[in-house]
């Protein structure tokens, strides 16, 4: 295993999943409740590149001033962790929310009314990157594991978050990684030219050569 030292936490990343939310009233107050994020499940960011998050990754974040919101619209704030609006937990499948829908805010009722319907049925959660494992597989596809998040709000949505951004974020993160894997292979064969242990170098295909599994920080 090869340990990268590079940090993607100035990095804003969105990802969007399905989820069947409930509705229900709680002492009056009503509630929206689900999962924002499910663990070992995952998540194709284009084809050929896949990533999932590991158990654990929220822990380290779990306890922050986290905000929900509507369609990561940061004018509309439906609950807060730090005044108990918006309670979150981590459990075996994953990253699940409840949040308590204050009666008069017109925007909150209406959402609530949507998912109570299933015209809203997609959730997401916004996140910086604190750690990572990158596989690079010997068919050329990659997946990452986010091992430790720093998560920041999360949100129901009408549609899966537009997230050009992070995605050019990854692919440049897997060109860099697949060149610097090219860079070795290349050094590696020169040396062993330069040893006079060359066999003919057979295997002409890098991408084949020394893959491992690399991890970020």
């Amino acid at each position: 295993m090869n340990k990268i030292e590079t940090r993607e936490a100035d990095k804003r990343f969105l990802r969007t999943r399905p989820e069947n939310f409930k509705t229900r009233d709680d002492s009056g107050d009503p509630i929206i409740e689900g999962y924002f994020a499910v663990f070992n499940s995952d998540y194709e960011l284009w084809e050929g590149a896949t990533e999932s998050i590991a158990p654990g990754a929220f822990d380290s974040s779990i306890a922050g001033d986290i905000r929900a919101l509507i369609n990561h619209d940061t004018t509309l704030v439906i609950g807060r962790t730090t005044n108990g609006t918006l309670e979150l937990k981590v459990d075996a499948r994953g990253l699940w929310g409840r949040v308590k829908i204050n009666p008069k805010d017109q925007d909150a009722m209406n959402l609530h009314a949507r998912v109570e319907r299933g015209d809203v049925s997609q959730c997401s959660f916004g996140f910086f990157i604190r750690s990572e494992e990158t596989d690079l597989l010997p068919n050329g596809d990659i997946h990452w594991t986010l091992t430790d998040v720093e998560l920041f709000e999360v949100s129901c949505c009408t549609f899966p978050a537009y997230e050009e951004t992070s995605i050019s974020a990854r692919k440049r993160d897997a060109n860099d990684l697949i060149s610097r894997k090219l860079d070795a292979w290349k050094a590696k064969a020169l040396q062993r030219i330069k040893g006079g242990q060359d066999d003919g170098i057979k295997n002409d295909d890098p991408s084949q050569e020394d893959l491992g599994q690399t991890e970020r920080d």
